[in-house]
């Protein structure tokens, strides 16, 4: 899946509240942001923001502003991701950088920016975890399937208690830095 300029428009129930040209290079000279703002400041303020193209209509990035819970997430196409990184460098801005001293959670997966975006829009809860795409051969998809049937759990259930125990292990180890604070529950 790619993100389109309509999963966008349907993410924010088609408010735009604001738009502009792009100011950095790194997506070409056809590159503007569209916005959406719920017209608050400070905790109850709510922001998405898309950078499309133009003329192609690719979309580089999402990103969703929500201040009632401290949370920024952002989501860059993959193909588009050393091009932006490389011309932050050069700008000497901190990519990790949202507003304030809060750092981006990046998001990988196109349905989880969607997901929380549209949430935001609409000032909706959301699940604040982060998704990943794992890629599975048959015979480790069926192997966990056995293992997540033995522990009487769901399949999904089961492999998030794996990453959560493999987390666990590495903090008590000390090889775990997350790149950003970790989230409030």
């Amino acid at each position: 899946m790619t993100i389109t300029v309509k999963d966008f428009m349907e993410c924010v129930s088609y408010r735009i509240t604001d738009g502009a040209e792009y100011q950095w290079s790194c997506y070409g000279p056809d590159a503007r942001s569209m916005d959406y703002w719920n017209g608050e400041s400070g905790v109850t303020e709510r922001n998405v923001n898309m950078v499309y193209d133009t003329k192609t209509q690719i979309v580089y990035q999402m990103e969703a502003w929500d201040m009632s819970n401290d949370r920024a997430y952002r989501w860059i196409h993959p193909d588009y991701l050393e091009e932006v990184t490389a011309e932050a460098e050069e700008n000497g801005v901190d990519f990790e950088q949202s507003y304030d001293h809060h750092k981006f959670t990046d998001l990988e997966v196109e349905e989880d920016i969607l997901e929380k975006a549209t949430a935001i829009a609409n000032e909706e809860e959301y699940d604040n975890r982060i998704q990943v795409t794992l890629t599975l051969s048959d015979e480790e998809m069926y192997q966990l399937m056995q293992f997540a049937h033995e522990a009487d759990m769901s399949l999904n259930k089961f492999v998030e208690h794996i990453l959560l125990q493999e987390i666990e292990r590495l903090k008590s180890s000390g090889q775990y830095s997350p790149a950003w604070p970790e989230e409030k529950p």
